[in-house]
C-alpha cells in the first residue's frame, strides 16, 4: 500500500478512535462492586449480596468459576462461594473485564455473531489461565484476563467501523487473503494495534496493552513473552481443536518462538501439549450454555 494512502486511513481512523470516550460507563451494579473492592473493611456476604443484584454478572462469575478449564476443584454454587475461591482482587479484575465486553457488544449480524465471539474469548480466557496453571505461571489471573480481552479490537471494528468490518468480510471471502493485512489496508491499523489503542486510552495494565497486541506474535513483545506466549497458545488452540474458534482466527499460526519462550523441547511438543487439552475444551463447551 502506497506510505501516504496508509497514512490518510490511520489519520481517519486515529480521529474515529478518538471519539470513542473514555471507557464506557459501568452499570450501577459495577461501580458499587468496584467501590466496594476498594474498600479493606468490605465482607464477602455485602459484596455477594451487591453482585447478586445483576443476575446477569452472577451468573456469569458463577460460570467462570464453575468452567472446567478454569480448574476449580469444587463445585461453585454461590456467589460467595465464588469470591471466597477466586479471590476479591480476581473478581474485581473479571467484573470490569465483563463490563468491558458488554460495552462492545454490538447487534449480531451476517457478518459477526456475538454468540460465537464472546465465547471465543471466555473459553481463550479460561484456557489461558489452565495452560498458565499447567505450567507453572504465577499470573493466572492476568492469563485470564488477557484472553478474555486478546480480540478486544474486532468488535470496536464492528461497532464503529462497521462499513470497513463488512467490506473486510466480503473481501477475504472474495478474494482469500488474511484478516490482518485486509484490516490494514481498509483501516490503516490491525485489530490488534487497535485494541491496544483503546487500552492505552483506557490506562489499562500495559501487560494487557501488550497481550492485545502482540497475541498472535509474542515473540515480537518486548515484554511479557510468558504471559503473552500462553495467551497465544490457548487463543490457537481453539483453532486446532477446533472447538470455541472463530473465523476471524482462521489460518491463525503457532508463533515458532513460543517453544523457547515457554521451555518446551521443540514446537512439536507444544502441538502435543494442546492436543491433551481436547477433552477439557469439549467438556467447556458443555458448560458455557449459561454464559453469554
Amino acid at each position: 500500500m502506497d506510505e501516504q494512502i496508509l497514512q490518510n486511513k490511520q489519520k481517519k481512523t486515529n480521529l474515529i478512535l478518538s471519539n470513542v470516550y473514555n471507557l464506557p460507563a459501568l452499570s450501577t451494579t459495577m461501580m458499587e462492586v468496584t467501590k466496594m473492592l476498594d474498600n479493606p473493611s468490605t465482607n464477602t456476604a455485602t459484596l455477594s449480596k451487591i453482585i447478586g443484584k445483576d443476575q446477569g454478572i452472577a451468573t456469569k462469575i458463577l460460570s467462570i468459576a464453575n468452567s472446567p478449564l478454569y480448574g476449580l476443584r469444587r463445585r461453585v454454587s454461590t456467589i460467595d462461594f465464588a469470591i471466597l475461591v477466586i479471590g476479591f482482587l480476581e473478581i474485581k479484575n473479571i467484573i470490569l473485564a465483563l463490563s468491558m465486553m458488554e460495552s462492545f457488544r454490538n447487534k449480531t449480524d451476517k457478518f459477526l455473531n456475538q454468540k460465537e465471539f464472546w465465547l471465543h474469548s471466555m473459553i481463550t480466557g479460561n484456557a489461558a489461565k489452565r495452560i498458565a496453571d499447567d505450567l507453572g505461571y504465577s499470573k493466572t489471573g492476568e492469563a485470564f484476563i488477557g484472553g478474555l480481552l486478546h480480540d478486544l479490537g474486532i468488535p470496536v471494528i464492528h461497532k464503529y467501523f462497521h462499513t470497513a468490518f463488512v467490506e473486510i468480510v466480503n473481501q477475504i471471502k472474495s478474494n482469500g487473503g488474511n484478516y490482518l493485512d485486509t484490516e490494514i489496508e481498509h483501516l490503516g491499523y490491525n485489530h490488534m494495534e487497535i485494541g491496544k489503542f483503546l487500552s492505552e486510552k483506557w490506562n489499562l495494565p500495559s501487560v494487557l496493552c501488550e497481550i492485545i497486541e502482540f497475541h498472535e506474535t509474542p515473540s515480537k513483545a518486548n515484554e511479557n513473552k510468558e504471559l503473552i506466549a500462553i495467551v497465544h497458545l490457548a487463543d490457537y488452540a481453539t483453532q486446532k481443536l477446533q472447538i470455541g474458534s472463530f473465523y476471524w482466527d482462521e489460518g491463525l499460526k503457532l508463533d515458532p518462538e513460543v517453544a523457547n519462550i515457554l521451555h518446551f523441547e521443540s514446537i512439536e511438543k507444544v502441538e502435543e501439549f494442546i492436543d491433551k487439552y481436547k477433552e477439557l475444551f469439549e467438556d467447556e463447551i458443555n458448560n458455557s450454555g449459561n454464559l453469554l
